[in-house]
């Protein structure tokens, strides 16, 4: 008992320690899903900033084009510029003076000047080489084929990238000219214009295969960084349309790719990010608070329950010792424990357990005596009420013949013995065939196959089951022969049907049986045993026979005529004509 006792509480220690470590893998649990959830919702928002910086960006480029048209277009309507272009021969100089005042008050770093040809006849960037502008020719080209006011693209001026924009110059009208060509650089400055606005980082790089790796054109990232990040975007034609998480030295940056297609060029690829890192913050001191709250939740829960174990582990310790007793059968035993609160509830519902299982017992131990198992377990659960319902059945009677004789010269006392033995065997086989012993009448059996428990292979089952009986039979009369007693001959039949089963009796003593013509057949092919001119201890049932699956070899009697049905029944002998026992399984 000390034992127990000291198993008890290693048990309950143990318990206490697996509580704590479920609280704190819930509280572990519950710590990544909120992580994993701000993590998800971070970058649903950061997604959301991408696709609305990439508006932005769009926009602010076509707003850009839109001032860049806009200045193109009041300088070419310049009344100094006009006639300037009127004189022959052009003055580059002054023109070229005239573009860089231009140059100053739109804030365009490059503004060149025309012919409907293509060719520069003034430029302010005095580093820009004439052949570095064919950009603006080839606008020129497009705008003249499909006759427009104005046109934009995108190229290399001197190796950088620009936004261009060209618009005719007329002198006098119609008659165009000249072109007004402006360009704006899409460089870092211009990148950190976007990054201010929308809160991305912003990079460009090219598209060209013959530059590995590709070139950082202008970011808002360190140097190291973009390299890192141009190495890592796909080519132009295939760019995600998804964001993507890209790892640039050890921090994740959530990514948008998206491209600008140049003049006759390879396009320009252009990655919009976001750190994960930086976008996590906020929600990364709430959870931190939040794990420091759940440990010192976990810290006082381990506490007060050492507290209550402390205060319940006597009463639970006689529980569970009363549970062991009740385990092992022992139902003597009773709790004693004086307490108002739940335990001495759960104490007083111990005791009434037990006693109501010694009962149940003693009733069942009784019952299972009486009648068979499956029909004392029918008869516990059922509420015991006569009436029956109807089911196909298997009926086999089995009868010692000329016992009553046998007995009358022996003791009454040696009678009940070899009776009790012969149908000690014979019940045994019954019941491992699935068989349920509805009555003993004197020396003779009723079993039945599919009740109270419905069996679709109960006459395969009982067939088998007299089989075996036979055989038994053979051994017991051996047994006997030494004893010097004479041996014990039965017949049997067999009959299945569709019959009642049910509780039938009275109100205050009742029994489970089957009641029906297809009973009566049974015990009438059991008396046709006795009739030597079929010689065989075993006739079965046409309906019998037909209920197999796989109808062993049988020998036909003929037909008889029982009292109650209108025609004959055929009749089947499981043995030859001479043979004791069938000498064939079922």
């Amino acid at each position: 008992m000390a034992f127990r006792v000291f198993r008890f509480r290693r048990f309950s220690s143990q318990l206490l320690l697996l509580l704590a470590g479920l609280i704190a893998l819930v509280q572990v649990a519950v710590y990544l899903s909120i992580s994993r959830a701000n993590e998800r919702n971070a970058i649903d928002h950061i997604d959301q900033s991408l696709q609305t910086g990439a508006r932005i960006f769009q926009q602010n480029l076509a707003e850009r084009i839109d001032y860049l048209a806009g200045s193109a277009k009041v300088m070419s309507s310049d009344y100094p510029i006009r006639q300037l272009m009127m004189q022959d021969p052009l003055d580059e100089r002054t023109l070229r003076s005239a573009l860089v005042s231009y140059s100053e008050r739109v804030n365009a770093p490059v503004i060149t000047l025309l012919s409907p040809e293509g060719e520069v006849i003034a430029l302010t960037d005095v580093d820009l080489r004439k052949e570095n502008v064919g950009p603006f020719a080839e606008l020129i080209r497009l705008a003249t084929r499909d006759d427009l006011e104005q046109i934009s693209g995108y190229s290399y001026l001197a190796g950088r990238l620009h936004v261009l924009v060209v618009v005719p110059l007329y002198a006098p009208y119609p008659n165009v000219a000249a072109w007004f060509g402006v360009a704006y650089p899409i460089d870092t400055k211009f990148a950190q214009a976007i990054k201010n606005t929308t809160r991305l980082e912003v990079t460009f790089t090219s598209d060209n295969p013959s530059e590995q790796p590709p070139r950082v054109l202008s970011t808002t990232l360190d140097g190291a960084m973009a390299q890192t990040l141009a190495r890592h975007v796909p080519r132009a034609q295939a760019l995600p349309r998804q964001s993507e998480t890209v790892t640039l030295h050890g921090e994740d940056y959530v990514t948008l790719f998206q491209k600008l297609d140049l003049l006759g060029e390879a396009p320009v690829r252009i990655a919009l990010q976001r750190s994960l890192r930086a976008e996590l913050a906020p929600a990364r001191e709430l959870e931190n608070a939040v794990l420091l709250i759940s440990l010192a939740a976990l810290a006082a829960a381990t506490l007060a329950a050492l507290w209550i174990a402390h205060g319940i582990s006597q009463p639970l310790q006689q529980l569970a010792a009363h549970t062991e007793s009740v385990a092992a059968g022992d139902y003597t035993r009773r709790i004693d424990l004086p307490r108002e609160d739940e335990l001495g509830q759960l104490a007083t519902a111990f005791n009434h357990m037990t006693a109501g299982l010694a009962e149940r017992d003693r009733v069942r131990d009784l019952l299972g005596k009486v009648v068979s198992p499956e029909i004392a377990t029918q008869l516990l659960q059922s509420d015991l009420q006569l009436g029956g319902e109807e089911r196909e059945v298997t009926i086999l009677f089995c009868d010692l013949r000329d016992f009553t004789g046998m007995s009358e010269k022996m003791n009454p006392t040696d009678v009940l013995a070899l009776l009790n033995r012969y149908l000690d065997r014979m019940s045994t086989i019954i019941e491992r065939h699935g068989g349920v012993i509805d009555k003993y009448i004197g020396d003779a059996i009723m079993a039945l196959w599919g009740a109270p428990i419905t069996d679709p292979g109960s006459a395969g089952k009982a067939i088998a089951a007299a089989r075996e009986m036979a055989q038994a039979l053979q051994e017991f009369n051996r047994e006997l022969a030494a004893e010097g007693r004479p041996a014990l001959v039965f017949g049997i039949g067999i009959n299945t049907a569709r019959v009642v089963a049910g509780n039938m009796g009275s109100k205050t003593r009742l029994n489970y049986t089957v009641i029906g013509d297809g009973v009566n057949l049974a015990s009438r092919l059991e008396s046709l045993t006795k009739d030597p001119a079929y010689d065989t201890p075993i006739i079965i049932s046409e309906a019998t026979l037909r209920a197999l699956p796989n109808p062993p070899p049988a020998r036909e009697l003929g037909e008889v005529r029982v009292k109650g049905k209108a025609g004959a029944v055929k009749i089947y002998a499981l043995t030859a004509k001479g043979e004791s026992t069938p000498p064939y399984a079922v």
